[in-house]
């Protein structure tokens, strides 16, 4: 199953919002710690509401327990203003990470080189990026779309 990263989160509204997007959609989540916030801030669980409960949720103490945790095949599909590949153009897998940056610094040189692949999503010229929340959210239904892993829709 696809699963959705967080690397370092550092606002907790978004990673709220996103947890709450891989509850409805069964979407596991790990969380790449350090976090900018405590994850039981009062921001997070409005933002959550109460589909927090619902969360597969892992925590790593840091990328590289995240990057040991990590089993063969599974590809890292970073999310970056940087990306080579339009995420409408990219084939996703079954078992691919997306993985998003922090809000306010993204990921360090070594996390971008340790991703199998690095999907920008186009924009208008002149704009720097879209919320990490909607952008994941954008490349999260595109890749349930290719590998038919909507829950309850049966091609």
């Amino acid at each position: 199953m696809i699963r959705l990263a967080l690397f370092q989160p550092d606002i907790p509204q978004n990673a709220g919002t996103l947890l709450r997007l891989s509850a409805c959609l069964g979407v596991a989540v790990d969380i790449i710690e350090p976090c900018g916030f405590v994850l039981d801030d009062r921001r997070l669980r409005r933002a959550g509401m109460d589909y927090l409960a619902g969360v597969d949720l892992t925590r790593h103490a840091s990328w590289q327990d995240f990057a040991a945790a990590q089993r063969s095949p599974r590809r890292i599909v970073l999310l970056t203003t940087r990306g080579e590949t339009p995420y409408q153009r990219f084939a996703f897998a079954p078992d691919d990470v997306l993985l998003v940056g922090s809000e306010s610094a993204g990921v360090p040189e070594d996390v971008h080189r340790a991703s199998a692949a690095r999907l920008v999503i186009p924009m208008l010229p002149g704009l720097r990026s879209i919320n990490v929340a909607l952008a994941a959210a954008m490349v999260v239904g595109e890749s349930l779309r290719q590998t038919a892993q909507f829950p309850g829709v049966h091609e």
